[in-house]
């Protein structure tokens, strides 16, 4: 059976008792399966089936819940039954979840914790949640160059530091700066007398605790690392990003761009879509949706100052949301592009010519294309159209066609430009939202297809 329909299953059980009777099946199945299973499961039921799993286990499984679902679990229970799953959580989780709990929650879970687990949470909550130090673990292993291999082969062991780590070991000196690193690999094919420093790499990848932590996954994806230490002010190492937290922080770094660029202003970065209120949504919607609302008074301004020419030639209005429509697509398309490219350090603001040439290029292939095929739709949808006697259809298409020609080119080129603009003055590229540019074509498409029409039919 799959952890979706046990999971199907477990919503449809009644009593506690039916999902206890699973948990010898949960057992054989991996964490985020069993987390997954039971994310929708009641917090008072939920503590009694966690019961039936080793301590280990319960942190590892509440440690994969969203934390929303944490910090339920966290107000629904004792603290000192909570400290049990809290000591047994990986460090970058528990740091996560101690941010996200107040001053006063924190002081009353902190004395049921053990020294080395209080100390390493109230370090690790020290650095911002945006930095290197905000995401790394404490989870990791260190030799001392002085020693031998196979004494440290013992040191590690007296680490136990888990299975996702243990490849590496980390060479630092009696300060506990970093020197390199030396590989499971390394240490078990070398002859036990051999010192660490003959055999340990010194070549390697690192960053300092209030390095960013988008760079940090960059770092990490570029090198193809399984770990990356992390280091303080004078070069000792205070903890490891692991590849598995940088794929996190990818996936939350893409969701916050899309919703930046969406115009979804961010309130929570632990946004739980079902678990947030529909006045929260509103408040994250509201503020971008209304402005350009009222910012679209522009685009009734130049329709009204247009109003002598449509009513001269009425097939200009049935033509106005084509028009607008590419233009809008056009625009956000390019913005897509260079909003990813300045994400993965593709382009700068420097670059900002080449841009304009080459989206100029694209967007004139686009404009032959689309030009074509506007012209064609007018003839077609419009053959029995009423048009003033003076006019032909055939020009009359020509006419949008060329209009639409022209806003499919300017609106690639702002597109492209505005997050150029945005992150030249520091901002997110990403604040270039989607629709921001819609609103900025329009009123631009506006003006060049009522421009192109006055001009050719003298309106």
């Amino acid at each position: 059976m799959s952890a979706e329909e046990l999971k199907d299953l477990v919503k449809g059980f009644e009593r506690v008792e039916k999902v206890i009777e699973l948990v010898p099946l949960l057992k054989r199945m991996p964490v985020v399966e069993v987390a997954e299973i039971l994310s929708d499961i009641d917090e008072n039921y939920l503590l009694s089936v966690l019961d039936y799993f080793s301590p280990s286990q319960q942190g590892l499984i509440v440690a994969e819940f969203h934390i929303t679902k944490q910090l339920e679990i966290f107000k629904n229970t004792s603290r000192k039954r909570f400290s049990l799953i809290f000591e047994h959580m990986p460090s970058e989780a528990r740091a996560d979840l101690f941010q996200h709990l107040t001053q006063q929650e924190q002081a009353e879970l902190l004395p049921y914790l053990r020294k080395k687990t209080r100390e390493d949470v109230i370090h690790l909550s020290a650095y911002p949640p945006e930095t290197a130090g905000g995401i790394m673990s404490t989870d990791f292993a260190t030799v001392r160059i002085d020693m031998t291999c196979a004494e440290a082969i013992e040191s590690v062991r007296q680490d136990a530091p888990s299975k996702k780590t243990i490849y590496y070991s980390y060479v630092v000196d009696k300060e506990m700066k970093l020197l390199g690193f030396i590989t499971l690999k390394d240490l078990i094919l070398a002859a036990p007398d051999t010192l660490v420093r003959d055999a340990m790499h010194t070549e390697f990848v690192y960053v300092r605790v209030t390095d960013d932590r988008e760079d940090v996954a960059g770092k990490i994806e570029k090198y193809d690392l399984v770990a990356i230490p992390v280091i303080n002010h004078i070069g000792q190492i205070v903890g490891i990003v692991t590849h598995e937290e940088a794929i996190d922080v990818i996936r939350a770094e893409h969701t916050e761009d899309m919703q930046k660029f969406m115009g979804i202003i961010e309130a929570n970065k632990d946004f739980d879509y079902l678990g947030t209120s529909s006045l929260e949504h509103f408040k994250r919607r509201a503020v971008w949706v209304i402005s350009l609302a009222a910012l679209g008074i522009v685009s009734g301004m130049i329709i009204h100052r247009y109003e002598s020419a449509i009513e001269k030639l009425l097939i200009l209005a049935l033509y106005m949301p084509m028009v607008a429509d590419t233009g809008g697509n056009a625009g956000s398309q390019a913005a897509t592009v260079v909003v990813r490219a300045l994400a993965l350090g593709q382009l700068s603001f420097k670059n900002w010519l080449q841009v304009i040439w080459k989206e100029t290029k694209i967007s004139s292939l686009l404009a032959i294309c689309l030009g074509l095929l506007a012209f064609g739709k007018v003839m077609f949808l419009s053959w029995e159209t009423d048009i003033p006697t003076k006019f032909s259809l055939s020009v009359v298409a020509s006419v949008i066609a060329l209009a639409l020609s022209l806003q499919v080119i300017s609106s690639t080129v702002i597109g492209a430009l505005l997050p150029l603009i945005v992150k030249r003055f520091g901002g997110d590229p990403a604040v270039a939202a989607s629709p921001a540019i819609t609103t900025v074509v329009d009123i631009t498409g506006l003006l060049i297809y009522f421009g192109v029409a006055t001009t050719f039919f003298n309106l």
